[in-house]
Parts: structure tokens; C-alpha cells; sequence
């Protein structure tokens, strides 16, 4: 049976061609993170190390691999957006990815539209159905087993509104397969979509 398990430690390499670890991790939500730099600037990138942890009071975040723009501008201002990705939305995601200079706005560079939010000041993605203006609660940078600190930086938010478009809400409860949402996969290309087809329902037991 045994024989049937591919094992490896990470420190010591997986020694597959692409690392599964996010592969099995997945496939995960997308954190479309919109934020500026407090002088006008614009920015609006793509995470894949993204979630929610809480809740009461509403609580996501993601990870920035290296010091991005994003989490630079987060850290200036205190707050950031998130954004749903859909299918409609996967080309416009993905040019937002693109390794630019700090000065070049990705919401040009994505053929976007930034639209004012209500409570904070960084704008959120107009072509986007669902968006969260969120601000920090904490900036964490990680660290190994050995206490040293990796380059890898934990930005977690409370979310202080919530746009969702009406069509989206059924009977008032949100219908997450009609919003057809993006998913990140492990693979160097690889993403899955949400529909209703995938659907099924399982209540928690009484």
C-alpha cells in the first residue's frame, strides 16, 4: 500500500515537475486585490494564497510572495479592495498580473474601470459583480519552523462594506454559481470555474 504514496519532504524538494503543494491546496478563490499609493496611483493585482477567516466581524486575506506594490500601498493607506473574478473577467485578471512598474495602473492595463467606493478610498472594479472594501487589521510576515522570517507577508482585513449585484441574490440569498466565479488551480496555468452543475447540498447533521 505504501508503495502507492509519493512521499517527499519540502526542505529537502518535491521532485515532481511543478510543486502540488498548491495544486492540493486548491483549487482556491482569487484575491483581486485593488489599492493605491495614497498620491493617485492605481493598482489592482491577483493573488492566489487568498481567503476568508472570519465571520463576525468579516475577515479576509491574502499572502504577497515577496514585496509587492500591492502590499507597499496597503501598508502606506490601511485599506484595499477586493474583487470578484468571473469567467467574463478571467483574460482581464490575468493582464492584471503582468509584472510592470510600480507607475503603470492595471486597471488601464486591464482595459478596467475604477468606480469610487463608499467607505474607503481605493476604488473597486466596476466590471466586477461582487467587490469588498476592506481595511488592515494586521500585516504579518511569516516565518519557518526555525523562527527566520521568509519574504512572504500575511495582509489580513476587515471588511467594512459589500457591493453585490442584485442579479446575483436569490429569494435574497447569493447564488455563488451564477456569479461563475474563477478559481486558482496548482498548476503553472491552471483554473477552474464554478457552475451549477457542480452543485450538490449536504446539511450539516442535527
Amino acid at each position: 500500500m505504501q508503495d502507492d504514496i509519493y512521499y517527499y519532504e519540502p526542505s529537502n524538494g518535491h521532485g515532481l515537475p511543478h510543486d502540488p503543494f498548491n495544486a492540493i491546496v486548491g483549487p482556491r478563490p482569487i484575491g483581486w486585490i485593488s489599492s493605491h499609493n495614497g498620491d493617485g496611483g492605481l493598482n489592482l493585482a491577483p493573488y492566489s494564497f487568498f481567503n476568508a477567516f472570519n465571520y463576525t466581524p468579516p475577515n479576509i486575506g491574502f499572502a504577497s510572495v515577496g514585496r509587492k506594490d500591492s502590499l507597499n500601498n496597503i501598508e502606506k493607506t490601511g485599506e484595499f479592495g477586493w474583487n470578484l473574478v468571473t469567467r467574463s473577467l478571467a483574460e482581464a485578471m490575468n493582464q492584471s498580473c503582468a509584472a510592470v512598474a510600480p507607475e503603470v495602473d492595471e486597471f488601464v492595463l486591464s482595459n478596467l474601470t475604477p468606480v469610487a467606493s463608499k467607505v474607503i478610498k481605493t476604488p473597486r472594479v466596476l466590471e466586477s459583480p461582487v467587490s469588498f472594501e476592506c481595511k488592515v487589521t494586521q500585516i504579518i510576515q511569516l516565518q519557518g519552523v526555525d523562527a527566520v522570517p521568509v519574504p512572504t507577508w500575511l495582509v489580513l482585513g476587515e471588511v467594512v462594506a459589500v457591493h453585490i449585484a442584485k442579479s446575483l441574490l436569490s429569494d435574497g440569498i447569493y447564488d455563488t454559481a451564477a456569479a461563475q466565479p474563477v478559481l486558482r488551480g496548482g498548476g503553472a496555468a491552471d483554473y477552474f470555474q464554478v457552475d451549477s452543475e457542480s452543485r450538490f447540498k449536504m446539511y450539516r447533521p442535527s
